[in-house]
């Protein structure tokens, strides 16, 4: 999400913040900028929206020279995307440059006490408030260095202390021409080594054309870069040593930060990218998502939840929670059927339109659809400015950061968490769901990222279940409540990356009809963590096992009811079971990758297939 890349050193930093730049663009960006301490004193910037090309030729146009600067590729999330929300930002004095990968939690409040100082602002962004606060703590400090190392690096270190969020930010200031200043707080920054000049990068790939010599940051460490020196501090000042890693990867392995495929990449990325999805959205067992503040709840009789695919998927199992907790009734269509039908659409409906790109051409027609008949319609999307938010009265962001691998994984994940942050925010609102079940869901959403981390350690289980028995031509997915559409998203996966033949079903449907399919060495796999419903899928299991067919269940930790029945046993850790599928599916996830991997096929890129769907 985002890139960063910085440069000290004799060499014209031009060339090398471009170079490092273009080998982060992999990681999705909507707009780019440098910022050069130029040979005659002045901080220059250039930046523009759209592909670094862009930026480049702005470059040709109006080059400017110097040998320290720092660049950045964006993907937004405060703002849109645009030439004056691009990185960089300064200050008011223009003598402070900040890059940010990140969100400041917390911005809208800096950004009203420096307003209230005199400050002024030229963005949307959540990134200028951090040149704002550097300002302000070097206009604090003496003129001398005050022993904790160079003002600019203790001015950042102040400054952050103010924030909440997560970032990793690169800093330059006038004050201080041959130095860059770095931080990092749970997002990635590293330090590249060269005998000529010192990097600042949030990849390996930005260095590697330079130095195979890094430093990994540690959480909360912050780090000054001169052309011959590295100076690594955590929040309290104290001086730091870290080790130094010599990368062996090729670029583009690089790229993938080591994994094989940018699908497995994805998969490993989403506790980090819940973390984002939920940053500063639970906050004393409440929800805040002010991007709803303005939609009429009082007025809504009826919800419909629209998406294709995955975004279908993360509908169908978000209706259970909005029913559970708004006592309303909830429609669940994919936007290819919904635009087609003479649906009841009124001002008394809230549509909820689900798309990863914003650029989905049926659920952009379902959307305007409910938009023409007066629904108050929501767009949940990963994407900022893209097209489903022009047609929204409202819209909420994932932040789950840009995916390369063509089938969904942390986007879908971050998908209906946002939606179960919706629905939380508006049970509150309406008040028709127990205050102390909606704590329950809160606890489990502020521990998810935890969950899916130690729902990965499944993937030595995964991978050997996936080996055996990649072979098969076709399997079952079953499951109850909400486990019946997480069993339709485990077959999609499947069929997608694997192309082995899959599909999904409720348990309880076995009999009419999906059991005609079992026999002899059939292989069904189970959503069989703790639910209501437990006992039931246990009697539907024993019913494939009685003609045949081969059990993998995937269980909650610690529970033992299902191991008798079972073949195969993948254990996740235990949630409320509202939130269960954002856990259940990793192991799907991985079961699907591995068994891709064992035919023979390219996980990235499966056949036929685009990563977004936009002509009908």
């Amino acid at each position: 999400m985002c890139g960063i890349v910085g440069y000290t050193g004799p060499q014209p930093a031009v060339p090398l913040l471009l170079e490092g730049l273009r080998h982060l663009e992999y990681r999705g960006y909507d707009s780019a900028g440098l910022a050069v301490v130029s040979a005659n004193g002045h901080l220059e910037i250039r930046k523009a929206a759209g592909r670094l090309d862009r930026l480049t030729e702005s470059l040709k146009v109006a080059p400017i020279h110097g040998r320290v600067g720092v660049g950045h590729t964006r993907w937004a999330t405060h703002g849109r995307p645009s030439d004056e929300n691009a990185h960089p930002h300064t200050d008011c004095t223009g003598r402070v440059c900040v890059v940010h990968n990140g969100v400041v939690e917390n911005y809208r409040e800096l950004r009203d006490q420096l307003l209230a100082q005199g400050h002024h602002f030229t963005s949307e962004t959540d990134t200028e408030v951090l040149a704002h606060l550097i300002e302000v703590e070097l206009t604090e400090l003496p003129e001398a260095s005050d022993g904790e190392g160079p003002r600019l690096l203790t001015a950042c270190r102040k400054a952050l202390d103010r924030v909440e969020g997560l970032y990793a930010i690169a800093a330059v200031s006038l004050d201080d021409p041959d130095l860059i200043v770095g931080a990092r707080s749970r997002a990635p920054l590293i330090v590249g080594l060269s005998a000529e000049g010192n990097f600042l990068a949030s990849d390996v790939p930005a260095v590697l054309g330079e130095t195979r010599r890094v430093v990994r940051l540690k959480e909360q460490d912050l780090v000054a870069l001169r052309p011959d020196s590295v100076l690594i501090v955590d929040r309290y000042g104290r001086q730091r040593e870290r080790a130094v890693d010599v990368v062996t990867w090729d670029r583009t392995a690089a790229e993938k930060a080591g994994y094989p495929h940018f699908f497995l990449k994805e998969v490993y990325e989403q506790p980090e990218a819940l973390e984002r999805t939920c940053a500063g959205r639970l906050v004393d067992d409440h929800v805040v998502l002010p991007e709803l503040s303005g939609l009429d709840v009082e007025s809504i009789r009826r919800v419909v939840l629209t998406g294709c695919g995955s975004a279908y998927h993360a509908c169908l199992m978000a209706r259970y929670a909005f029913e559970a907790w708004l006592r309303l009734p909830v429609d669940v269509d994919m936007g290819s059927e919904l635009r087609y039908r003479d649906v009841a659409l009124d001002p008394s409906v809230l549509c909820i339109a689900v798309s990863q790109s914003g650029e989905t051409a049926d659920t952009l027609a379902a959307f305007e659809l409910a938009r023409a008949h007066g629904a108050q319609c929501v767009a949940l999307t990963n994407s900022v400015g893209s097209a489903i938010t022009s047609l929204a009265d409202h819209v909420v962001y994932q932040h789950s950061g840009p995916e390369v691998a063509v089938v969904s994984s942390k986007t879908f994940t971050g998908q209906l968490t946002t939606l179960l942050l919706i629905g939380l925010a508006l049970a509150e609102r309406v008040g028709r769901a127990t205050p102390v079940s909606l704590q329950k869901v809160v606890g489990a959403l502020t521990d998810l990222p935890r969950s899916v981390q130690e729902a990965l350690a499944t993937a030595q289980d995964s991978s050997r279940i996936a080996e055996r028995h990649a072979h098969v031509n076709r399997l079952l997915f079953l499951g109850r409540g909400v486990g019946y559409p997480t069993a339709l998203e485990g077959a999609l996966k499947l069929k997608e990356i694997s192309y082995i033949h899959a599909e999904g079903y409720p348990a309880g449907e076995l009999k009419h009809g999906p059991l005609a399919l079992v026999e002899p060495g059939s292989l069904v796999v189970v959503l069989a963590t703790r639910s209501a419903t437990l006992g039931k899928l246990i009697s539907n299991i024993e019913e494939v096992r009685a003609r045949g067919g081969s059990i993998i269940a995937i269980t909650s930790r610690g529970d033992d009811l299902i191991a008798p029945h079972a073949d195969e046993i993948i254990r996740v850790p235990e949630t409320v079971e509202l939130v269960s599928p954002v856990v259940n599916v990793v192991p799907m996830q991985l079961l699907a990758y591995y068994a891709a991997v064992a035919r023979g096929c390219d996980p990235d890129k499966p056949r036929n297939l685009a990563k977004s769907v936009t002509v009908e």
